[in-house]
C-alpha cells in the first residue's frame, strides 16, 4: 500500500463518478466519511467510465484506499444536491466533506471559505486573516486552487481585493455563471 494511501487511513471504500452540470463535466469521489473529491473533468461522455473518470478512480486508489468502485448509484445524493443548487433551490449543501487530505492552513483557509453564505463574497486577504494569517492572501489562492471539493466548499465566492473575480480552477465562465446565479436567486 502506497504510504499517501496508509497516511490518510485508506482502508475504507470509495466510490467514484461524473455528473453533468451547467459548467461543464464534475468528476465526483465519495468516502465512508463524504464527499473526498469534485473537480471538473474535461469534456466527454456523462455517465461512462471513460479515461478521466477511471483516471480519477486510479487517483483515489492511490491517494484514499484501494478500494474504488466506479458506480453511480453511491453518489446519486450528492448528484441531486447539485442539481438543486444549479436550478436556484439549494443554498447550502448537506453532504458531508472528508477533510482527512486537507491540513494545516490550507485547511483553516477551505473551512473559512466553507462558511461563506450563498451569495455573498470574501477576498484572498479577509479568508487568510480569518484563517490565522492576514499576511498569507497568495496561500490561499493555492488553497483555492487545490480545493477538494469545488462547489460544495464554494472556492468561487473568493475574489481580488479590489472586486474583480479572478482566475478560478473551472475556468473564469464558469465562476461568472456560479456568482450570477448566486447573485440571481431571490431577485425575481
Amino acid at each position: 500500500m502506497p504510504a499517501s494511501v496508509a497516511e490518510n487511513g485508506g482502508n475504507g471504500q470509495v466510490w467514484v463518478w461524473d455528473t453533468d452540470s451547467p459548467v461543464g463535466r464534475l468528476g465526483l469521489a465519495l468516502t465512508d466519511a463524504g464527499l473526498r473529491r469534485l473537480c471538473y473533468l474535461p469534456d466527454g461522455m456523462v455517465g461512462t467510465a471513460d479515461a478521466c473518470v477511471e483516471g480519477l478512480a486510479a487517483d483515489m486508489a492511490e491517494s484514499v484506499s484501494p478500494h474504488v468502485t466506479v458506480a453511480a448509484a453511491p453518489l446519486d445524493g450528492v448528484r441531486r444536491e447539485l442539481d438543486r443548487y444549479f436550478a436556484g433551490r439549494l443554498q447550502d449543501f448537506t453532504v458531508p466533506v472528508d477533510w482527512r487530505g486537507s491540513t494545516g492552513f490550507y485547511r483553516r483557509a477551505l473551512g473559512v471559505t466553507a462558511a461563506i453564505p450563498y451569495g455573498e463574497t470574501r477576498s484572498y486577504a479577509a479568508v487568510a486573516a480569518e484563517a490565522g494569517n492576514a499576511r498569507a492572501a497568495r496561500a490561499v489562492g493555492t488553497a483555492m486552487s487545490t480545493n477538494p471539493v469545488a462547489l460544495v466548499v464554494p472556492c468561487h465566492r473568493v475574489v481580488r481585493s479590489d472586486g474583480r473575480r479572478g482566475p478560478y480552477g473551472g475556468g473564469t465562465a464558469a465562476k461568472d455563471l456560479l456568482l450570477d446565479l448566486e447573485a440571481s436567486v431571490g431577485r425575481d
